[in-house]
C-alpha cells in the first residue's frame, strides 16, 4: 500500500501495524533483519513537515458537494481525497474538536494533540469545512442526504460495550469514556489509588499506561485471554508491564459485590480471584451507537456493497466491512472516495 498514509495520521498503532503489515513482509525477513520501514516512514514524514512541503495537488472544482459525518481517520482521509478530485466537502463532527478516535481515543503520550492539529489544519487549509459540535440526528441526516451529491457515514464505534454484570454499577466506567475525558481535560483529572481494568486489547493497555502516567498507585488488568492468546500488541503489553501494571490473564468476571468488589474465575484452572477496587474500567470492546433508518446493520457492520448503502449514501471507517484499525480506516477512506467519485460520474 501507500506507506506514506501509514504516518499521515500518526497513531498509537502505526508502528505496530508497520511491523505487522510491512516489515514481516519484507524480503529480508527470515534471512537477517527486515528493513526498518517504520523508521524510514517516520523520517520521511518528519522531513516533509520540517520543510512545510505541499504534497497535495487539487483538481478544478466541479461544484459537487459531498457531506461526511464523522471526522475520524476514515472521514478525514475521504475528505482530502475528494477535495483533491475537485469536490466541495463538509464534515460534521459531534465533539467540539475534530479527529474522532485519533483525538479522544489515543493517549497524549502516543499521539500529541499538537501533531493531530497540524495534520487537520492541512486538511482545512485545503478547503475542507469541518462543522463541530453538531450531533447528526435522523432529521439532519435526511437533510444532508437531500442537499449533498453524496453522503458518507463515518462515525466509527463510539460506544463501549457494557458487561451485564456492571450495568448498574456506579463504580464502573467505560474505557472509551475514560480516555475521552483524559484527553478532553488534558490529563487534569482525579483518579483513585486502586483501579481494576477488565479487557486485554490495545485499548486496555492504553488505559493502564495512562493511569500509571496519571500517578495511580495500583493498576490491575484482568484479562479473559491467557498470554499465549493475548489480543494486545507485544509492544503495548511490554509498555504496560514496564509501567508496573499488574496483569492477570485467563480470568472471567462472575460476580460484582457492593459495587467495588469483583469476583473472577479462571477459565481453565480451579482458581477464584476477588479484588476490591475504587474504580472498574471496562475495556471489553466497542459498538456502533448512532441509528439512521436508511442504514441497516449486520453483526455491527453496515450492510453495503463497495461502501455503498443505498441511494447516495456510503459508509466508511469501523462501521464498514473490514479490519477495525486506524491504518485500515485510512485505507477505507481512500477507497470510499474513489467509489463516490465513480458513482458521481468521475471527473465529468
Amino acid at each position: 500500500g501507500d506507506h506514506r498514509d501509514l504516518h499521515s495520521f500518526p497513531t498509537r498503532r502505526s508502528s505496530d501495524l508497520t511491523e505487522k503489515y510491512c516489515q514481516l513482509g519484507c524480503s529480508r525477513s527470515g534471512i537477517d533483519k527486515p528493513i526498518e520501514i517504520g523508521q524510514i516512514q517516520r523520517f520521511v514524514t518528519d522531513f516533509e513537515a520540517s520543510l512545510d512541503m505541499k504534497v497535495w495537488e487539487f483538481g478544478k472544482s466541479n461544484n459537487k458537494l459531498v457531506s461526511i459525518i464523522g471526522s475520524g481517520p476514515s472521514g478525514l482521509t475521504a475528505a482530502i481525497e475528494l477535495k483533491k478530485l475537485g469536490y466541495d466537502v463538509n464534515i460534521y463532527e459531534k465533539d467540539n474538536k475534530p479527529g474522532g478516535y485519533l483525538r479522544y481515543g489515543i493517549p497524549e503520550y502516543r499521539l500529541p494533540s499538537s501533531v493531530l492539529d497540524k495534520e487537520i489544519k492541512r486538511i482545512t487549509d485545503a478547503g475542507v469545512k469541518i462543522i463541530t459540535n453538531t450531533n447528526v440526528d435522523e432529521e439532519l441526516f435526511k437533510k444532508l442526504k437531500k442537499e449533498s451529491e453524496a453522503l458518507i457515514l463515518s462515525t466509527g464505534y463510539s460506544k463501549g460495550k457494557v458487561i451485564d454484570l456492571f450495568k448498574d454499577n456506579k463504580k464502573a466506567i467505560l474505557a472509551v469514556d475514560f480516555l475521552h475525558k483524559v484527553k478532553d481535560k488534558k490529563g487534569k483529572i482525579n483518579c483513585p489509588d486502586n483501579v481494576v481494568i477488565i479487557g486485554g486489547g490495545d485499548v486496555a493497555m492504553d488505559v493502564a499506561v495512562t493511569l500509571k502516567k496519571l500517578g495511580v498507585r495500583n493498576v490491575t488488568d484482568v484479562v479473559y485471554e491467557e498470554f499465549s492468546e493475548f489480543r494486545a500488541s507485544k509492544k503495548e503489553l511490554e509498555l504496560a508491564q514496564k509501567e508496573n501494571v499488574t496483569i492477570l490473564d485467563g480470568y472471567v468476571p462472575v460476580e460484582s459485590k457492593r459495587g467495588n468488589i469483583v469476583v473472577f474465575k479462571h477459565r481453565f484452572i480451579d482458581s477464584m480471584l476477588k479484588i476490591k477496587a475504587d474504580l472498574v474500567i471496562l475495556a471489553t470492546g466497542q459498538v456502533y451507537d448512532d441509528k439512521f433508518s436508511d442504514v441497516k446493520f449486520d453483526n455491527n457492520e453496515a450492510i453495503s456493497q463497495n461502501y455503498h448503502v443505498k441511494d447516495n449514501i456510503f459508509v466508511a471507517g469501523d462501521i464498514a466491512k473490514g479490519e477495525k484499525t486506524v491504518v485500515y480506516a485510512v485505507r477505507k477512506g481512500k477507497e470510499v472516495a474513489a467509489y463516490v467519485n465513480s458513482f458521481l460520474g468521475g471527473n465529468k
